[in-house]
């Protein structure tokens, strides 16, 4: 029992926040068994997870290696995504196919007096779309940027800070996902078949599409894209986890602010150009940013108190 106790104040942060969306997932997956058709087989992904993160946490404790440490960083990466791709499958079953996005698009309306993707069609250009869709795309590549920015000027406390509100951030969002599913103005307010020529780019803004649209659920040639594709439009997790990211960068004076901020903007502005989103979702990223900011910290230093470690203060970077 030592042993174990040892193991599990080693956990990260972000180890406990996966563990905690595995179980929530899993407690999910109980409770609507009846409509989601392999409930079981989300259950024992969830698990293996879980026991996954003890084995990598027991390896690092032990053998105190470069490789472990930052293995135990990097997976939370594809875990991240697996979570997206198992939330995504359920939240259909969950709410019976039943969307949203009518409310989002009266909300909308009644801020703006108009639909705003519809006004900005009328700026549209193939430079501003490529420029716009290359930046769109960079979204899961800048809080790398800013972990490998931390890594190469060796900040670990700084680092181990920024990863877990990264994941707990993403969590925080899919969470979102499960309560208001709605698929986006690119489906209700325009015909998702007319996409590429309504907002044709230069060179590489309709293999970025296809390519960001196959993670979605939707390849090319699927038949009903609006039913398979998933629902992750409010809050808009891009919103969130962008304004996240510039802030960390910013509060932690990283180089990469300098590209990470400027990107940021034009990804921003991308989610309603590019027919992803509605304003109000952004409204909603924000404010999912701010509560991410705010609980983050608090539960990140709960646990450092548990651990006996020095809680983190952003008035303590250089």
């Amino acid at each position: 029992m030592k042993k174990i106790k040892e193991v599990v104040l080693s956990f990260y942060a972000g180890d406990l926040i996966v563990i905690g969306f595995a179980l929530l997932l899993s407690l999910i997956n109980l409770i609507f068994f009846y409509t989601i058709p392999i409930w079981y087989v989300n259950i024992t992904i969830n698990f293996f997870v879980i026991l996954f993160i003890y084995g990598l946490t027991y390896m690092d404790f032990h053998k105190k290696t470069i490789f472990w440490e930052q293995f135990h960083y990097w997976y939370l990466i594809p875990t991240v995504f697996l979570a997206y791709k198992e939330a995504g499958e359920m939240i259909n079953y969950v709410h019976a196919g039943k969307d949203y996005d009518y409310i989002l698009i009266q909300i909308d309306r009644f801020i703006f007096g108009c639909d705003p993707a519809k006004v900005l069609f009328h700026i549209t250009n193939p430079v501003l779309t490529e420029i716009l869709q290359i930046a769109y795309a960079t979204f899961f590549f800048l809080p790398v940027i800013m972990g490998v920015d931390l890594i190469l000027t060796s900040r670990k406390r700084e680092l181990t800070f920024g990863v877990f509100m990264v994941v707990y951030g993403f969590f925080l969002s899919y969470i979102g996902y499960f309560l208001w599913p709605a698929i986006g103005p690119r489906f209700t307010l325009f015909s998702f078949a007319d996409t590429a020529k309504d907002l044709p780019g230069i060179l590489t803004a309709n293999s970025i599409r296809d390519i960001l649209n196959s993670g979605e659920g939707i390849p090319p040639g699927t038949l009903n894209p609006a039913q398979a594709v998933q629902r992750d439009v409010f809050p808009s997790g891009h919103t969130q986890m962008t304004l996240l990211t510039m802030y960390l960068a910013y509060k932690f004076k990283i180089r990469s602010r300098k590209f990470i901020i400027p990107d940021g903007i034009l990804l921003i502005f991308a989610t309603v150009y590019l027919r992803y989103h509605y304003v109000v979702d952004l409204l909603g990223g924000t404010a999912f940013m701010i509560i991410t900011l705010i609980t983050g910290k608090y539960i990140y230093n709960h646990w450092m108190r548990i651990r006996k470690e020095p809680e983190f203060d952003y008035n303590e970077i250089k």
